[in-house]
């Protein structure tokens, strides 16, 4: 398990964005347990309330649940919803702007989709 923390925001988001990656990518699989908070803690040399901080996040988001006495498990369906949600914010971080920027060059649908076909092609977004 390898946490990487930069100045990008607070500690207890760069936890939940981090083990939100780790659900997402399959490293923590629905209904597999997660670390403790205490073993993060300790791994990460970081206040546990911080990390419980940061794994309340993914508990209120239905991605973990606590399960009494025995920790926090990968909730069912959190790989999906994560998926869910990263493609309503690539529609919104990305495709709203795609569009905006094409109608500002005057590319019209048709063109725009020839453009992304051929990117898919290509492998790459070099024109």
């Amino acid at each position: 398990m390898n946490f990487h923390f930069d100045q990008s925001g607070p500690l207890y988001q760069q936890i939940a964005d981090q083990l939100e990656e780790m659900i997402f990518t399959g490293i923590y699989r629905e209904g597999e347990q997660v670390p403790s908070t205490t073993q993060l803690s300790q791994e990460l040399h970081i206040n546990p309330a911080t990390v419980l901080k940061g794994m309340n996040q993914l508990v209120n988001r239905q991605l973990l649940e606590k399960r009494r006495g025995l920790g926090m498990f990968v909730a069912a369906g959190a790989q999906e919803k994560i998926m869910e949600t990263r493609k309503e914010d690539f529609y919104h971080d990305y495709v709203q702007s795609l569009v905006a920027e094409a109608r500002k060059l005057n590319i019209n649908e048709a063109h725009l989709m020839n453009l992304i076909k051929r990117g898919y092609q290509n492998g790459s977004t070099e024109d």
